[in-house]
């Protein structure tokens, strides 16, 4: 009978360390609950302040995925000794002149593997718009139209104009899962 090799047991116990490229709660928790849904084993994620390297308010999906990777990369540079990485970075675009929001979501690996998915997209109304194109940030229009404070870093955009049925966190998370497939099918996804 093949048992196991003890090394592979121990790391299978270890608890792994994942580190968001930013501070705010929801990515934090969002990248928590999503880890936690698509493992078994446990977990310990925590935020750390790095740079996006790209626009506060990132336009378009190339800026807006750029923003997600330099997350993930500049968390790695600076927390080596982690086991996952992970960028989440909202962005804005227009389509026919509406203005849509999404994010990208970038998970790195000790292996330089990467998985990479991106949220749905919802359509933001004319006043947040008009905001957003004279140079405010989505989550600083939010505010001042919804009269709120610091709404990013609680519902956000999504979670305001669904009247709380989809909140930030599962917004993202879904996301997060979904970077995640690389990791879960290894062996369909190579370096």
């Amino acid at each position: 009978m093949n048992f196991p090799k003890r090394k592979n047991i121990q790391e299978d116990l270890r608890q792994k360390l994942i580190i968001v490229g930013s501070k705010n709660p929801v990515k934090i928790s969002c990248t928590d609950a999503a880890f936690h849904q698509a493992f078994t084993g446990s977990f310990l994620v925590e935020g750390l302040n790095v740079g996006s390297e790209v626009s506060d308010q990132p336009y378009g999906d190339n800026e807006t995925f750029q923003g997600a990777f330099n997350r993930a990369k500049n968390s790695k540079t600076v927390f080596p000794e982690a086991d996952y990485w992970v960028g989440i970075e909202g962005g804005v675009d227009l389509v026919d002149g509406e203005m849509h929001a999404f994010a990208w979501v970038v998970v790195l690996d000790k292996d330089s593997k990467m998985g990479k998915a991106k949220t749905s997209t919802f359509f933001l109304p004319k006043a947040i718009t008009e905001l957003v194109e004279a140079g405010m940030e989505l989550g600083e229009a939010d505010d001042k139209v919804f009269e709120r404070s610091n709404s990013k870093q609680e519902n956000g955009a999504v979670g305001i104009l669904t009247n709380g049925a989809v909140d930030r966190k599962e917004y993202y998370q879904q996301a997060v899962v979904l970077a995640l497939i690389p990791f879960l099918k290894k062996e369909l996804y190579t370096v």
